[in-house]
């Protein structure tokens, strides 16, 4: 059989887990996370991080390999990913998440800076302002928002050139019509109650303190707030719904990069009857 790679990508609560491992099954392939907070350990019931009993076996990497007080910057992920390609280049490899940034690092010619690439921590404010300005002089953020300075530095391809795909990929996407997307993310979100996720976060933050990954978390970043009082208790009776939300827009910045960024195949998800995405899925792949 010829080596496959295969990114299976898409939108938070399409499915994404479960067409992996059918697929990893199927091709006896080892599965590689591109979700960008499914690699701390303790974060699992609010990235709806895959279990064990879901895992059916299959040899998983890149999930739990840092602690959430631990530095993992896109660049890390880059050479991570590429040393997991080059150690299983004789498998079939599924890589799956959601992180646009991520695979568009880990499987083109994407180049960083050096500025990119090391810790932006020690810089002042002042000076990742003037670092952004160096690259866009009419750049839109305000000198005081730390976190957006970041985020541009660390997160923007700032090549002239178009990164080059280096692999042979197929790029799997799964999709759904936007009213079921929105009821299922609000569903997952109300489970992610019910299983304990304020506990969770609870733990995590007198484990590990106020950390970077659980303030800026989808899911941990709300409860962060209405455990640390910095919110009413009318906000925090609404902190569900501050999450569904955000997860929505999340789902729609997820479309518009692998849309913009990426060769993607879709597939409407079939919630009725999964087996049917994914035989059509294996007839686009074999076919």
């Amino acid at each position: 059989m010829i080596k496959l790679i295969i990114c299976v990508v898409g939108p938070t609560g399409v499915g994404k887990t479960k067409l992996s491992i059918m697929l990893a099954k199927k091709y006896n392939a080892v599965v590689i996370n591109a979700d960008a907070c499914q690699v701390y350990k303790g974060m699992d019931i609010g990235t709806a991080k895959v279990t064990r009993e879901e895992k059916e076996g299959v040899p998983h990497y890149l999930f739990d390999i840092k602690n959430p007080d631990e530095e993992y910057t896109v660049y890390d992920y880059q050479k991570d990913l590429r040393e997991l390609l080059y150690r299983y280049s004789s498998n079939n490899i599924i890589i799956v998440g959601g992180s646009g940034l991520y695979l568009t690092a880990g499987l083109y010619d994407y180049e960083f800076s050096p500025k990119e690439a090391k810790d932006l921590e020690e810089f002042s404010n002042e000076e990742l302002f003037d670092m952004c300005k160096d690259i866009n002089e009419d750049v839109d953020i305000h000198p005081n928002n730390r976190r957006r300075l970041e985020n541009y530095l660390k997160n923007t391809n700032h090549n002239t050139k178009e990164p080059k795909l280096l692999y042979d990929v197929k790029f799997i996407g799964l999709t759904t019509d936007t009213d079921t997307l929105y009821e299922r993310i609000n569903l997952r979100v109300d489970k992610m109650f019910e299983q304990g996720l304020i506990d969770e976060v609870r733990k995590l933050r007198d484990t590990y303190g106020n950390t970077k990954i659980l303030n800026s978390a989808i899911g941990y970043k709300e409860i962060i707030n209405y455990l640390d009082d910095k919110i009413t208790l009318d906000e925090a009776i609404k902190i569900i719904d501050s999450i569904k939300q955000n997860s929505r827009h999340y789902a729609k910045r997820q479309y518009t990069w692998f849309n913009n960024k990426n060769d993607v195949k879709w597939f409407n998800t079939d919630y009725d009857n999964f087996e049917n995405t994914y035989n059509e899925v294996v007839k686009y792949l074999e076919g």
